[in-house]
């Protein structure tokens, strides 16, 4: 009986430059992967709902919907699916907007390819790894947290949240009460070949204190160790 044929995963591009679209598909392709390609925004979308991928690559500059707007759509429909934002701008606040709508890193046109795939193949790492194993329902303040359903829950009204939110933060529970450094946040969540940076786990502090704090300017439950990380207080 033959052996099953390992299923390949699926990464999607929205990007309309045809260049960026015939190399990047074709490394992938030549990388195992399946490359699905989309050229606006809105086609981005409805392949996300009918191809569920296991990866997406959005450009920001788009012809008919910003990177940003779609980014706040897929995670909508998936917000485990992770994101990696594409953009010829340099500033670092389009970066930490990229963030903040749920990208979970990005590179700078004009990038490498090799570099693009490292950081594809940290990401598939990390969600197979998946070290920090904390499942069930736990609360943080009156915050309650639900990891299987990637949610964080306050009343009645619930907030989806990110793979790399939910991982930072079950991470932070874990070691409760401990200063966390920010380098071994790094190497546990993302990997030292995601080349993130420590401005990238500030960033997605901020994003959990908007999700966990009553008042995120003045944090009561993530706390910044000043010279060392952040420790989490229940």
């Amino acid at each position: 009986m033959p052996e099953l044929q390992k299923r390949r995963q699926t990464i999607l591009l929205i990007e309309d430059e045809p260049d960026i679209v015939m190399g990047l598909s074709d490394a992938l392709e030549f990388e195992g992967f399946r490359a699905l390609c989309a050229r606006t925004g809105e086609a981005g979308i409805d392949l996300c709902k009918t191809e569920r991928p296991d990866c997406v690559l959005l450009d920001l500059m788009l012809p008919d919907i910003n990177g940003y707007t779609v980014c706040e759509a897929i995670r909508a429909l998936d917000p485990r699916v992770p994101v990696i934002m594409l953009t010829a701008k340099t500033q670092e606040t389009d970066k930490i907007r990229g963030l903040e709508v749920g990208a979970d890193d990005y590179v700078t046109k004009p990038f490498s390819i090799g570099e693009l795939l490292a950081r594809i193949r940290a990401i598939f790492r990390r969600i197979a790894r998946s070290g920090v194993t904390l499942d069930e329902e736990f609360a943080v303040g009156g915050v309650r947290v639900n990891p299987a359903r990637q949610l964080v829950i306050r009343g009645r009204k619930e907030s989806l949240i990110t793979f790399y939110e939910m991982e930072l933060l079950k991470l932070l529970y874990e070691r409760r009460g401990e200063p966390v450094s920010r380098d071994e946040i790094l190497d546990k969540i993302w990997g030292v070949e995601a080349f993130p940076t420590n401005r990238t786990v500030d960033n997605f502090v901020a994003k959990l204190r908007k999700k966990i704090e009553d008042d995120p300017s003045a944090p009561r439950h993530i706390l910044t160790v000043y010279g060392t990380g952040y420790k989490l207080v229940p």
